[in-house]
């Protein structure tokens, strides 16, 4: 059952378009006028989405020596011949690219509440774009120029083409993101069946899945081609197949413990060399098992089942930054209707606020000061941990509870 496609009142949506114009200048005069380098911060960008290591890479491909051959560059070859082609690469036209993401990534948001509304304008347009442009956990890695503002750009645009019945614009899309970001394989299952149900909410009325099945085989047709043809268009760039264990094995094999804000580099910091191929099976296999009771779960509501797992990767991600679980938080804006059967999020909040306040306090304290140690570090990194698997937990509550809620409500007011 499909809904009926209305425009908001004009007087409610005059104001609004005006918001993302306003907002996307400020972002831009904040990325050009910021007085701090925060490339090199270990909060904002991590080994695999590095501005410094994306220039080293830069710098060998142009002198036609192989990037991959020191251990140092991990992104995709896609990257590195895009930035010596078509994008201009110096840190103003950086500072432009980065803001113009931010801004597209603005832009798909806003279009999938409206999807999900089913409604071609709406009151809520600026606020829905405030909460991505105004979060930090996303514009400070932006301003740290860190790729992971480009994969999160990449995921609400594929998204966006899900929602709207674009079938090629979003495998093209997806394809590309898998290419630069192997962790975000959660996404395919969620957006292919996304692709042939629809973005309304269903929370307050589940149902079984109501989709064609018979349209899956075409699209992971189409996928894999797109795929594919990524694939060999890097091999090509990189003269090799050396890309491959830099790139997507870093995520498997983590070669790499610089540390970060995720809960991995210090558990393998500790690892003996003997059990460390079994515990990277078993991180690894960790973040699949999500899908299918995620996505079973919540089949008449697919758009919900993507927003859970994209605040599950960026809690147990290998390499995260503050973008990945910054990415979920804002998306929290697009289900209202799960508002009030949120159970705990003062709390949530809380232990957000208590975790930004002491990982750059214990960071300083452990690298610059030479007071603290590595433990003081990762303790604030367990916070975050906490922090974000709290709001996970609690949106799979309101994501459950509304049906009851409404149930009752509705009960209720028969019985009046």
């Amino acid at each position: 059952m499909s809904k009926r496609v209305v425009s908001a009142p004009h007087d409610l949506t005059t104001s609004s378009g005006f918001i993302l114009p306003a907002l996307v200048a400020a972002r831009l005069a904040l990325a050009l006028l910021q007085p701090f380098d925060l490339t090199h911060d270990h909060h904002l960008s991590s080994p695999l989405t590095s501005y410094a290591n994306l220039q080293e890479g830069i710098y060998l491909f142009k002198q036609d020596i192989d990037p991959y051959s020191g251990g140092i560059v991990r992104h995709s070859p896609l990257y590195l011949t895009l930035f010596t082609t078509i994008l201009p690469n110096s840190r103003f036209s950086a500072a432009l690219l980065w803001t113009l993401c931010d801004a597209l990534g603005a832009y798909a948001m806003m279009n999938i509440y409206r999807a999900r509304q089913g409604i071609k304008t709406s009151s809520r347009d600026g606020l829905v774009a405030a909460m991505y442009l105004l979060n930090p956990y996303l514009f400070l890695p932006s301003l740290a120029l860190s790729t992971s503002s480009i994969e999160n750009a990449l995921v609400l645009l594929s998204i966006m083409f899900a929602s709207q019945r674009k079938p090629s614009q979003t495998l093209l899309v997806y394809a590309f993101l898998l290419h630069v970001s192997l962790s975000s394989f959660l996404f395919l299952a969620p957006l292919l069946l996304l692709l042939i149900s629809e973005p309304f909410s269903h929370l307050a009325s589940p149902r079984a899945f109501s989709g064609d099945f018979k349209k899956l085989p075409p699209l992971l047709g189409e996928f894999a081609v797109c795929f594919i043809s990524l694939t060999m268009a890097s091999t090509l760039i990189s003269g090799g197949f050396s890309w491959i264990g830099q790139t997507w094995g870093a995520s498997l094999t983590l070669p790499d413990l610089t540390p970060n804000v995720g809960v991995w580099w210090y558990f393998f910091t500790e690892m003996f060399d003997h059990f460390r191929p079994f515990f990277l099976m078993v991180f690894s296999v960790h973040l699949l098992i999500y899908i299918a009771p995620i996505c079973i779960k919540f089949q008449y509501d697919m758009l919900y089942a993507i927003f859970l797992l994209a605040g599950i990767l960026g809690t147990f991600k290998a390499f995260p930054t503050l973008s990945d679980p910054g990415l979920f938080l804002s998306m929290i804006s697009l289900f209202p209707e799960t508002y009030p059967y949120l159970r705990y999020p003062i709390v949530t909040s809380l232990l957000h606020l208590h975790a930004a306040l002491l990982l750059p306090l214990f960071h300083h304290l452990w690298l610059s000061q030479g007071t603290g140690n590595a433990n003081f570090f990762y303790a604030s990194t367990l916070v975050f941990a906490c922090a974000n698997g709290a709001a996970v937990i609690d949106c799979v509550w309101a994501g459950l509870r509304i049906a009851i809620g409404e149930e009752k409500e509705g009960i209720v007011i028969a019985q009046e």
